[in-house]
């Protein structure tokens, strides 16, 4: 098989170089055997991902359910593989088993734990792997494990936040969508029948209401079809890499919820490499692992060239203030960090304060938008209910 690798060299260098090797840890193994330090290893394949039920990452809820048991069994002496066993029999998952019991039969074997979990990045969190070689390195797995367990709470914590708040406005947009179509298809042409018997002429409203209902009944099959096919086009061009970084690119230019993204993405970034930097991983390291776990491709993007500045000499503060995707207060205070050697505390205060103004901007961009859409669904409504009922008001004021 072949991989494609990213990886640094002991003079310095960073490459990204296709190798040949019977798996993904043979590869990690080869390269660490030359004193490389890995960024990356993933399968060469199609320049788009396909996005298979079984290869989808495990849920971050069941994630931390496991690194805590293994943190209490770790913590009561327990040895590793024994500690894996126990999971394994408590397993409820079959996929998560399925995959734990290979990585258990590899730690069997002697191979380290970071580097079998590594072999199944795409189903576990970015960082995870390269905490555990920290922890494996320093000798403090467990306190290794507990701080992850703390990072991984605060991801879901404010990923919560976020999703709960946009579930009311998701539930009324869509209702009023479907409500408008089953009006606009089923409701109006009803009247039609009506309408002729009237024999007057319609007013302009109604005849435009009567024409896109008449189109929308008339079209509905390939009105679906085209939407089917925008879609499935558009996940395969954000699939590539090009395509997501443009369209992320793109949602930062969003009014109102560019700026909610924009945070989000820089607190991913900081808190990963607070996290990697406490448990005692080198900073240019560290970055190269904290921006995979970035969610905005753009973003991440923009981040990259600076670890080959900070990789060359610069300070991290300057090489950071080139990308120009920081505000300057988290400058100054990233700044203030490698001054004092707090770097870590550091950027976990800066994540904190993105995390704060994402839920700021939140609350107040929901409080605009429930009553604006109320009033524009119900001004639909009622043009709708006008249009219908206008030529009625016209035929029984000729009656009278």
């Amino acid at each position: 098989m072949q991989f494609v690798c990213r990886y640094g060299t002991p003079d310095g260098q960073v490459l990204s170089q296709v190798q040949t090797g019977a798996d993904e840890a043979a590869v990690r193994r080869e390269l660490e055997r030359q004193g490389c330090h890995i960024f990356e290893v993933r399968p060469r394949g199609l320049p788009f991902k396909i996005r298979l039920p079984w290869r989808r990452r495990i849920p971050n809820e069941e994630f931390l359910v496991f690194n805590q048991e293994v943190a209490a069994l770790l913590r009561a002496g327990l040895p590793l593989v024994q500690a894996l066993d126990l999971m394994l029999e408590r397993m409820e998952d079959p996929r998560l088993k399925t995959v734990l019991t290979e990585i258990r039969d590899r730690v069997k074997s002697g191979e380290e734990l970071s580097e079998a979990f590594g072999s199944f990045g795409d189903l576990f969190p970015p960082l995870y792997a390269a905490t555990l070689r920290a922890g494996e390195r320093s000798g403090e797995l467990e306190s290794v494990i507990r701080r992850f367990i703390r990072y991984l709470r605060l991801v879901i914590t404010t990923r919560k936040k976020v999703v709960s708040a946009l579930v009311y406005p998701v539930v009324l947009i869509s209702l009023s969508i479907a409500m408008l179509t089953v009006m606009a298809i089923y409701v109006v042409p009803k009247f039609s029948k009506f309408y002729l018997d009237l024999d007057a002429e319609l007013p302009l409203l109604t005849r435009i209401t009567l024409g896109i209902s008449f189109w929308l009944r008339d079209h509905v099959l390939w009105l679906v079809g085209g939407i089917v096919a925008v879609i499935v086009g558009f996940r395969t061009w954000v699939d590539t890499p090009n395509g997501r970084i443009a369209f992320d690119r793109f949602r930062l230019r969003w009014p109102a919820l560019g700026t909610i993204f924009h945070f989000f993405a820089l607190s991913e970034f900081c808190r990963s490499t607070s996290t990697l930097l406490a448990g005692g991983i080198p900073l240019v390291a560290a970055l190269e692992t904290a921006v995979g776990a970035v969610s905005n491709a753009y973003v991440a993007h923009a981040i990259r060239p600076a670890i080959d500045r900070v990789r060359e000499g610069l300070a991290f503060y300057e090489a950071l203030e080139e990308t120009g995707v920081f505000p300057n207060m988290a400058i100054d205070m990233i700044k203030v960090g490698e001054a004092t050697g707090s770097l870590d505390e550091m950027l976990a205060s800066i994540s904190d304060y993105f995390d704060e103004r994402v839920e700021t901007r939140m609350q107040r961009l929901l409080s605009l938008v429930e009553p604006i859409m109320l009033i524009v669904m119900g001004g639909l409504i009622a043009l709708i209910l006008i249009s219908i009922y206008m030529p009625m008001f016209g035929a029984f004021s000729q009656i009278g």
